[in-house]
C-alpha cells in the first residue's frame, strides 16, 4: 500500500487496523498480510493501483493549514494546495496549524517512512520569534528541556539570532515540542517556521507555494 502511494507506512497500518482495507473482498486486519500481483486490494472500497509514479515536493507551508488527509469542519488542508497534482499525496510528518515552513509532500510511502523513522536521526531546525528580548536565562531554560506529554525532551541546539528571535534544533521531535520548550522558559511564541530537515534547507520559496524536489535535495535530507 505504501509503495502504491496510498499513504505512509504508519498511516497504512492505521487504515488496516480500522478495517478499511480488503484483500479480494475480505477485510484484513494484519499489516503483514502477504499479497501477490493477482490479488485485488481496496481501501474504502476503492481499488489501489499496483504502481504509481513517485512524486516529491518541497512546500513552504502557510499558517492556518493542517497536515491531515481528513477535513474537520471548514479546516484548510495542506493537500488543498496541491489540487492540480494528479497523485494521492500525503505529508511527511506534521507541522501544527499555526507553524509555517519546510514540509515534504509525496506519494512514496517508503521514502516517507525512512525520513520519519527514529533510526534515521534526522534533525529539524526551527526559527522562533518571541514576544520579548531573549536573555541568557531564557536560552538556558530552553536548553535544559521540559516535559511534553509526560516525556522529557531536550533540544540539540539553541542559538539566539537577534533581539527576540532564536533557532532551535530538535531530534525526533514530539508534538508541539518547540512551543512547549519556549512556554516552559516563559516565552510567548509569535511566529514559528521550520527551516531545515536534515541537510535540506527551506531556501527562498514563497509561503504557500511548492516545487518538485531534486534528487540532490532528497539525498540532502539524510546527510
Amino acid at each position: 500500500m505504501a509503495a502504491a502511494g496510498v499513504a505512509s507506512r504508519r498511516a497504512c497500518e492505521t487504515l488496516i487496523f480500522a478495517g478499511r482495507v480488503k484483500v479480494n473482498d475480505d477485510v484484513t486486519l494484519l499489516p503483514q498480510t502477504l499479497v501477490g500481483e493477482e490479488d485485488v486490494i481496496t481501501v474504502d472500497e476503492q481499488p489501489i493501483t499496483k504502481s504509481e509514479e513517485k512524486r516529491y515536493f518541497l512546500l513552504n507551508k502557510p499558517a492556518g493549514y493542517i497536515c491531515s488527509a481528513k477535513r474537520m469542519g471548514k479546516s484548510k488542508l495542506v493537500l488543498d494546495l496541491f489540487g492540480e497534482v494528479q497523485a494521492r499525496l500525503f505529508t511527511v510528518g506534521r507541522l501544527d496549524r499555526d507553524t509555517e515552513g519546510l514540509l515534504i509532500v509525496t506519494n512514496d510511502g517508503h521514502f516517507a517512512n525512512r525520513i520519519m523513522h527514529p533510526s534515521s536521526n534526522i534533525q529539524k531546525e526551527y526559527l522562533v520569534k518571541t514576544d520579548q528580548e531573549l536573555t541568557q536565562d531564557h536560552l538556558c531554560a530552553i536548553s535544559s528541556g521540559t516535559l511534553v506529554e509526560g516525556v522529557f525532551v531536550k533540544p540539540l541546539r539553541v542559538t539566539k539570532v537577534r533581539k527576540g528571535t532564536l533557532k532551535i534544533v530538535v531530534g525526533e521531535g514530539k508534538k508541539r515540542e518547540v512551543r512547549h520548550l519556549c512556554i516552559a522558559a516563559g516565552l510567548k511564541v509569535e511566529g514559528l517556521t521550520r527551516i531545515r530537515i536534515g541537510g535540506l534547507q527551506l531556501g527562498p520559496i514563497p509561503v504557500g507555494t511548492f516545487r518538485p524536489m531534486s534528487e540532490n535535495e532528497k539525498r540532502a535530507i539524510f546527510s
